[in-house]
């Protein structure tokens, strides 16, 4: 058996509940295979508690889970007060994501079951956590999948429900990352509020910038401008921040206003940032007409393949960004590529930059396979969790 965490809806045969009801999974030959929380409304029809006939569901169930998951923190090398505690199917609690940033919780319950036991779940948190504050941000779309509606607001520690309120804790963060301050918005920040998982690239992009001296660095799909404080600072570390200068894309104007404050407030010089509100695929085409060439590239792009599905759509989006932005590489340049998309495997996206590279005219280096910093853990039974994926790739001269 191999007890993956998922049970299709096309691999049961009989059988029901009511959404998030514990329900026994048994084999066509009444084998016990596992406990798990019914979903009426996805394909996903059931997600597995646990594959021990003897446990009990209940609430010492997911108070044990909880700590196991946090304990497990305490191990990892996170150079973070911005922290992801429970990683779902990872940490044996599918569908709950809680990250912590300071002093405060942000939870996503995106499954039937972690809805079901959402009160139990919100409470052992805080108490294995010994903080005070867990606010909801339960609005991602799978949620809609499970037939469950978007919930966010303060669960614990705040105006019930509250939301935005003025009365309650603050929505605007600040965490310690590396060497660098960031800041962020719980309620209306991507996800929990932060990129957490790009944490560990971002640093290994610093070290690049100050060993091969960069001096022109081109982000794209910025946001907040996580990369572009970590090239800033790696140039800063090689002396070469007079000259350096950092050009940062997204299309969202509210993230671009934060991304120039994060510059500001690690103490870099503005003059060496540029902050374009504009369509990545766009600009690459414009920057290869007017003969720019930078020395490192990040493309760090949206989920363009949720599922497998979509993969052969977003493996032609990420093949054209990755042409163009080898082609604007300068030899020896070094681009730094993701995908966050689960329905890409690192073996295809591998295939995808290196057809993008055969279009282009470019070969290049791997020098690295980037994933997920290690508080997002992936495990040996569910390799589904491993949906971040990345090559630092250096165009050969």
């Amino acid at each position: 058996m191999r007890r993956h965490p998922w049970i299709f809806e096309s691999a049961i045969a009989k059988g029901g509940g009511d959404s998030g009801e514990t329900v026994r999974v048994e084999s066509h030959e009444g084998q016990f295979l596992a406990w798990a929380a019914y979903s009426p409304s996805s394909r996903i029809r059931a997600r597995v508690w646990s594959f021990d006939e003897a446990q009990r569901i209940d609430a010492p169930f997911f108070i044990a889970a909880c700590a196991r998951s946090i304990i497990a923190r305490a191990r990892f090398d996170v150079q973070s007060d911005g922290v992801r505690l429970v990683h779902g199917e990872s940490d044996g609690l599918p569908g709950l994501i809680v990250d912590r940033y300071g002093d405060t919780l942000v939870a996503q319950f995106t499954s039937a079951g972690t809805e079901r036991w959402k009160d139990v779940i919100a409470d052992a948190l805080l108490r294995e956590t010994g903080l005070t504050k867990l606010y909801e941000r339960s609005d991602a779309s799978v949620r809609t999948l499970e037939g469950l509606q978007p919930a966010t607001g303060w669960l614990r520690g705040g105006p019930m429900g509250a939301g935005g309120d003025s009365e309650g804790p603050p929505l605007e963060l600040a965490i310690h990352e590396h060497q660098w301050r960031l800041t962020l918005n719980i309620a209306e920040g991507h996800k929990t509020g932060f990129y957490l998982d790009q944490r560990d690239s971002r640093k290994r992009f610093a070290d690049y910038a100050q060993r091969l001296g960069f001096k022109h660095v081109l982000n794209c799909f910025c946001y907040t401008g996580g990369f572009s404080v970590a090239a800033l600072a790696g140039m800063r570390a090689a002396g070469a921040s007079a000259e350096g200068h950092v050009t940062s894309i997204d299309s969202s104007g509210p993230a671009l206003e934060r991304a120039r404050a994060h510059v500001a407030l690690n103490g870099f010089d503005l003059n060496r940032a540029s902050f374009l509100d504009a369509d990545v695929n766009a600009s690459l085409r414009q920057f290869l007409k007017e003969g720019q060439r930078f020395d490192a590239i990040v493309l760090d792009p949206p989920k363009f393949a949720p599922t497998a599905a979509h993969a052969e759509r977003a493996a032609r989006a990420y093949k054209d960004i990755n042409r163009l932005a080898l082609q604007l590489l300068t030899p020896g340049g070094v681009l730094f590529t993701f995908s966050c998309s689960g329905g890409i495997s690192a073996d295809l996206f591998h295939k995808i930059v290196a057809s993008a590279g055969a279009d282009a005219g470019v070969d290049g280096f791997i020098l690295e396979r980037l994933g997920g910093a290690p508080d997002h853990p992936m495990t040996l039974e569910f390799p589904e969790g491993e949906y971040l994926k990345g090559l630092v790739v250096m165009r050969k001269s």
